[in-house]
């Protein structure tokens, strides 16, 4: 499981954040997944709890926004959800395809208290 990692690296980064910014106290941290990624969001969910104890996160709320992963049909440029779809153009039934979006991992917002 790599997400313990992932979200060591994150609680470094937002405390570095709220340092530089004076802040003292984060309520709510926001991250965005993309369902391509290869971040498991129940993953990250899990560990979170054990990355945050005694940090400046360690009583902040997680927040995560699943992004969809999104492509683009390259027979008929129609736009669709590659997981709902079954890869497949649901317009064409092509499987010629490019993403559009859904690999993404970010930061999205920390919300102060």
């Amino acid at each position: 499981m790599h997400e313990l990692g992932i979200v060591i690296e994150i609680v470094k980064t937002v405390e570095d954040f709220a340092r530089k910014k004076g802040v003292s106290r984060i309520d709510t941290l926001v991250l965005q997944i993309g369902e391509l990624s290869s971040i498991i969001p129940r993953y990250i969910e899990s560990c979170y709890p054990a990355a945050v104890g005694g940090t400046l996160l360690q009583e902040t709320k997680l927040k995560i926004e699943i992004l969809p992963g999104n492509a683009i049909c390259k027979k008929c440029n129609t736009v669709f959800s590659l997981i709902a779809n079954n890869k497949k153009c649901p317009d064409c039934g092509r499987n010629e395809w490019e993403i559009l979006c859904g690999r993404e991992f970010n930061i999205k917002e920390i919300i102060a208290c």
